[in-house]
């Protein structure tokens, strides 16, 4: 059977391996196995969303609203925009995806940087669209200016933070280069771990209604799969003028999240005392990963998500870590295939990071 050319030059996005695969091949007890691969919040989700959600559970049965007024009520509240700046999605992907559907096709031209979150790349290949990237694999804005005044391009995605890296712009110098930019080039900011950057640095600080006022080309993307820890209900959001609102909605099709996950955000949204508590307890945890790595001569990058990136330089290959620390029930993310030699750590719960620590510990005495 034929199919779309295009999509013989895109790859399968391939996500963190679940706890059920690692029972099934490993024959580990899943009370033994520790997740750390997926950046999902350790600490749960907050007691008022699963309230919400037993209650409603007889519900489901039900469309949800799809106007999804009460979300985008609580999310133009938060933000201080109006509601015809929001626009809902099954997670931030989606809204990605209707970005680059909207605005690309086989002439188009996308610019990110060398290594970032992979479905940007997946999504412009879907329309033909020809892929530019940075040299560097960390966001490096001179060479974002210099590729855009050589080629242009149709669409500019910057991941603040950056997924799977985990450095972050300061919000100034993000600002000073959008305004080089063409007003038709539409501006993609991916603020998915902005709640952890803007905890641990106000610098880096974007605010949703300052970025869309200062830029008409600029979407603002959230999530409440990290922080909020709703991961597992997939909602995200898009904030932009009414202009570029109004586009997707034509690409969005009814009831595009559940009646659960609707219900959901709009709870978790209600508790941002439980985010702050999950927030600072990451910071806390991660000295321990940027000690750890300190201790074994590992660089690591600066991180202002809820990961930490370790680089494990020439002694080790990432692709074996990651395989070993899978095989004794510690599940983490191989950067190999991002051309990285490293492995992505989600900063975990106390006991958890302490396991992660002992088994890597036996894991590079083994592979010494």
């Amino acid at each position: 059977m034929n199919f779309n050319k295009v999509l013989d030059n895109v790859s399968i996005y391939e996500a963190g391996k679940p706890i059920e695969l690692v029972v099934r091949e490993y024959g580990i007890n899943p009370k033994d196995i520790v997740k750390l691969a997926s950046n999902e919040n350790p600490y749960g989700t907050s007691p008022v969303v699963t309230s919400k959600i037993k209650e409603i559970a007889e519900n489901m049965f039900v469309y949800p609203d799809d106007s999804m007024y009460e979300l985008k009520e609580a999310l133009s509240n938060k933000f201080d925009v109006k509601e015809s700046n929001v626009i809902v999605g099954s997670g931030s992907d989606q809204i990605l995806e209707f970005c680059v559907h909207a605005k690309c096709d086989s002439n188009s031209k996308i610019l990110m940087s060398n290594t970032t979150f992979a479905m940007y790349e997946i999504y412009g290949k879907q329309t033909g669209s020809k892929i530019l990237k940075t040299k560097d694999d960390e966001h490096n804005l001179e060479q974002f200016s210099s590729m855009y005044k050589e080629h242009g391009a149709d669409i500019i995605f910057l991941c603040l933070p950056n997924n799977p890296l985990g450095e972050c712009l300061d919000k100034d110098d993000v600002y000073a280069f959008l305004e080089t930019i063409n007003k038709d080039t539409l501006v993609v900011v991916d603020g998915a771990y902005q709640e952890y950057a803007s905890f641990k640095d106000k610098r880096k600080n974007i605010n949703p209604k300052d970025l869309i006022s200062k830029f008409s080309n600029c979407i603002y993307m959230g999530t409440f799969s990290k922080a909020y820890a709703l991961g597992g209900m997939r909602v995200g959001y898009g904030i932009a003028s009414d202009n570029i609102i109004e586009t997707l909605y034509k690409l969005r099709a009814p009831f595009n999240i559940t009646t659960l996950s609707l219900a959901a955000a709009i709870e978790a949204l209600k508790d941002e005392e439980f985010v702050h508590e999950c927030i600072v307890k990451n910071f806390d945890e991660m000295k321990r990963y940027e000690e750890y790595a300190k201790t074994k001569g590992f660089d690591y990058i600066d991180s202002y998500t809820n990961f930490i990136t370790i680089k494990l330089g020439e002694l080790y290959s990432s692709k074996e870590v990651a395989q070993n620390l899978l095989e004794r029930g510690v599940i983490v993310r191989d950067l190999t295939g991002y051309g990285v030699n490293a492995i992505r750590i989600t900063i975990g719960t106390i006991s958890q990071n302490t396991k992660v620590f002992k088994v890597l510990d036996t894991v590079l005495d083994k592979l010494k």
